[in-house]
């Protein structure tokens, strides 16, 4: 058996340990992509959710090969140009002398594609996609690699000593820069300003699923901060960094999460008087951002400050780009990402926050924030500007206004009004169950065609289906309504915003009946949809003068 051990080369046990480790943390960092589709489509409307899907799936699918392609190459010729070397092989990448270096060009890729998603979130709802495929595939060749380039590849930035752990401000920091830049020269939504200035809210359709992608992101976090602190053994080759201070980070990593969702959440009480789920949910995100710089150098105070700043600016940050600047970030990814990131890499610079021996210069941060900042704001205005300037960066109003669910992409999101056991016809008057069921009932009504028209609560729609074919009166038609009657406003409130909730998400009901009463449908609508709360609609029955069947000619009760 010993001798067995001494035949193990220690170097290749290392090598292979560390390389899983590796690839265990870009895999979670990877899934970070299903945090980013749920939070970006839990805030925009529900008719712009498989647009906002659509994007960030392409945002991996494009960019990782693009990435592979170009931008492996302009990172290592940056690298090499800026820090003093000689610019070896633009094509190394697609030979390398050991298939372990995919495993790191892989590595780089997943933060490199993080980068570019967090983009989508700014310009969401009424961008075309040609134009953010068009961005994303310029970024992931050029613009993002040029960073990487300059500090983590060992290019000017990193040779004077610039700071910046697992990217707050080189992944994080960029990618809202971009996301407000974008933002600005493709102009807000419809109706999100009006003529005097002023905002109009417009809420996100799922609170559940922007806090789920919140989580989910979270989650991947420790992958961006732990994973890169951490390589199993340290003898022989390792990709990473070491497990000397591993502790430190996941510690910090954690404490900057929790002190972000504090600092918003307080801010939001101070300015609303009530904690708002959004803002705490950014807030997280943005402590995260605030800490991902420096979580390798900082103390568990320096943590705490950190996070709790990156949390609380978010809601300042973000209602000053809103209401001074006018521009419309749908997703907040300036204030989560971009400020925060900044913030981040300045900190790092002040020794207080860090630990001892820290060695980073306040100055050499600011000197490579404004050195990225610049650059993206610079290439990303290009890109955009040009866009803008050939038509081809924005869906027309009529596409804005149905939804780029399906302008862009012919599906709906959410396109069923009721669960398939509910009572459905083919359109003859049989049921998907078989039995017959006539659409005119078969008891006298008066000689008379009347309308039965309600509006109800859209959870009661399955239940109304189902009493009226118990009367046999199936055929009806169903539309997304919203409005108000007696039922009293209420107060909404999104990211920290108030606003009056007076008109009611409602379904409208219209069934149409000749020789069945019509009370009989009025009465069955009303057993169907009653809750005894306030808000449960209202039912009317109205005289139809005539009645026309386009097929066959018939009019009158022979139409109906």
């Amino acid at each position: 058996m010993n001798e067995l051990l001494l035949q193990i080369d220690p170097t290749a046990v290392t090598e292979a340990v560390n390389y899983t480790w590796v690839l265990t943390v870009t895999f979670l960092i990877f899934f970070m992509h299903a945090g980013f589709a749920m939070l970006e489509a839990g805030q925009v409307r529900s008719k712009n959710v498989a647009n906002q899907l659509t994007k960030n799936m392409l945002t991996w699918s494009v960019g990782v090969i693009v990435f592979f392609l170009v931008g492996a190459g302009v990172e290592a010729f940056t690298a090499a140009l800026t820090g003093g070397g000689t610019p070896g092989s633009f094509f190394a990448i697609f030979s390398p002398e050991s298939t372990l270096g995919w495993i790191d060009w892989l590595f780089g890729a997943v933060f490199a594609m993080t980068a570019a998603t967090i983009v989508s979130g700014a310009v969401a709802g009424r961008m075309k996609l040609r134009a953010y495929i068009t961005y994303t595939v310029l970024l992931a060749a050029v613009i993002y690699p040029v960073v990487t380039g300059l500090t983590w590849a060992g290019g000017w930035l990193d040779t004077i000593g610039f700071a910046d752990f697992a990217g707050g401000m080189i992944v994080h920091g960029m990618g809202g820069i971009a996301g407000l830049t974008a933002a600005w020269i493709v102009g807000p939504r419809i109706d999100r300003f009006n003529e005097d200035g002023t905002a109009t809210v417009i809420p996100g359709h799922s609170i559940t699923f922007a806090v789920l992608g919140t989580l989910i992101l979270c989650f991947g976090w420790y992958g961006f901060n732990v994973g890169t602190a951490a390589a199993p053994l340290s003898a022989g080759a390792a990709s990473l960094a070491d497990f000397e201070y591993v502790g430190r980070v996941a510690l910090t990593t954690t404490l900057g999460m929790a002190a972000g969702a504090i600092g918003a959440g307080g801010v939001s009480l101070i300015k609303t008087k009530k904690v708002d789920t959004l803002y705490v949910a950014n807030g997280m995100l943005a402590g995260l951002v605030g800490i991902t710089s420096n979580t390798n150098l900082i103390t568990w105070y320096g943590a705490l400050f950190i996070g709790g700043i990156a949390g609380a600016q978010l809601p300042i940050v973000f209602e000053a780009i809103e209401k001074r600047l006018n521009i419309d970030d749908v997703c907040a990814v300036f204030s989560v990402h971009g400020s925060a990131g900044v913030i981040g890499a300045l900190l790092v610079g002040v020794p207080i926050l860090t630990v001892p021996d820290a060695g980073v210069s306040l100055t050499n941060q600011l000197i490579g924030v404004a050195l990225i900042t610049g650059w993206t704001v610079l290439t990303t205005s290009l890109i955009f500007g040009a866009l803008k300037a050939v038509g081809q960066i924005r869906v027309s109003q009529a596409h804005e206004y149905d939804g780029l669910d399906i302008s862009e992409h012919g599906v709906e999101t959410y396109p069923e009004f009721g669960p398939e056991e509910t009572p459905a016809t083919d359109g003859s008057g049989v049921a998907s169950g078989g039995s017959s069921l006539r659409t005119d009932g078969g008891q006298p009504d008066g000689d008379e065609i009347k309308l039965v028209m309600a509006y109800v609560r859209p959870d009661k729609l399955a239940a109304i289906k189902r009493a009226l074919a118990d009367v046999g009166a199936p055929s009806l038609t169903v539309t997304n309504v919203s409005g108000r009657g007696s039922q009293p406003a209420k107060k909404g409130q999104w990211r920290g915003e108030e606003y009056t909730v007076d008109l009611h998400q409602k379904v409208k009901i219209e069934c149409v009946v000749a020789d069945i009463p019509a009370d009989d449908v009025a009465d069955a609508i009303c057993e169907a949809a009653r809750t005894g709360n306030p808000g449960d609609g209202k039912v009317f029955v109205v005289p139809i003068e005539s009645a026309i069947q386009i097929r066959t000619g018939n009019s009158g009760q022979d139409a109906v």
